[in-house]
Parts: C-alpha cells; structure tokens; sequence
C-alpha cells in the first residue's frame, strides 16, 4: 500500500485489489460515464457480471496484477481508479504484459493513471516483464499523455481504430 497525492492535494491510496472488493468495484464502475466506459472497454456497457468481479478481484498477483485507488469520503473508502495489467500466456518468462486503466471523471486529470502506471511499472519490473502494451483508441488523448509523459520510451503503432503503446524499460 502507498499513499500518493493528488495534484488537487488530497491523499490517495493506492493498494493491491482484494477479493472483498467486489462492491466498492461495482460502485466505482456505477460512478463512470458512458464515454470513459467505452474508452476502457472500447464499447457500451451497463455493468460489471458477478463473473467480470470475480475475475477483477480474485487475481493471482503473478500472471494478472491490479491496483486501486482509493480515497476517503464521508468515512467511506471509495475506488475511484483501477489499473492492472495481464501477462501474455505464450511466454516464459513472461516479457511483456498488456496493461489497462480506468479512472472516474471527478478524478479526471488528478494524475490517477500516471500514479498507477508507476506502481505497475515497478511491479512489473521485480516481475521480470521488460515490456508494456496498451490498445488504446486514438481519441483517448489523456490515456496517450499518460505514456507520453511517464518517461519510459514508447512505440506506437496505429493498426485500425486502435493505437497500440509499447512501452520497453531497461
């Protein structure tokens, strides 16, 4: 777990998901707006399946690794961000994983995404992957910024609607 502020000054944790996540999970994705859903799931969606939660939330920390997070409001802790990213089975050892983010619209340009891309990446690291990737729809211009601004060299390749971000570190 680490505390990290946001560029408005508030704290915010960021920890490893836990299985009892489920329902701060189901709230936090109740909080998004059609169009940071359809950035992140790269189409419509009315909810997450108890099956998409138990997948989210019940992960394994090796192969598949998510952080939240949280602040602190009325008493209540509250996901207001998730990051994650997923290794690729064909490898062993793993090199590369596709990472993936969604943060809630009042936390909009707080610096959430960047903050969790710097913990997965150090993750990431003590893991052994060298490499990130992130398909990344082209009008999702504050995702790009995140990677263009996190100081890692970045690849980009555009292949249809998608961008794809391939981030290598030494």
């Amino acid at each position: 777990m680490a505390i990290e502020w946001l560029r408005d000054r508030r704290p915010l944790t960021i920890r490893a998901i836990k299985p009892g996540d489920k329902s701060l999970l189901r709230d936090a994705f109740k909080g998004l707006d059609e169009t940071s859903i359809r950035l992140r799931f790269f189409g419509p969606k009315k909810e997450l399946t108890n099956q998409e939660l138990v997948q989210a939330t019940e992960i394994d920390f090796v192969r598949n690794v998510a952080l939240v997070s949280c602040v602190q409001e009325s008493g209540r802790e509250h996901i207001v961000g998730v990051g994650r990213y997923f290794l690729y089975e064909s490898q062993n050892p793993p090199l590369a994983a596709e990472v993936a983010f969604v943060v809630e619209e009042d936390f909009h340009r707080q610096g959430i995404a960047s903050l969790l891309f710097k913990h997965l990446v150090l993750i990431g690291r003590e893991q052994g992957i060298s490499r990130f990737e992130a398909e990344v729809l082209p009008r999702n211009k504050a995702m790009l910024k995140v990677f263009d601004e996190s100081g890692i060299p970045i690849e980009m390749k555009a292949s249809g609607r998608l961008c794809t971000r391939n981030d290598v570190f030494e």
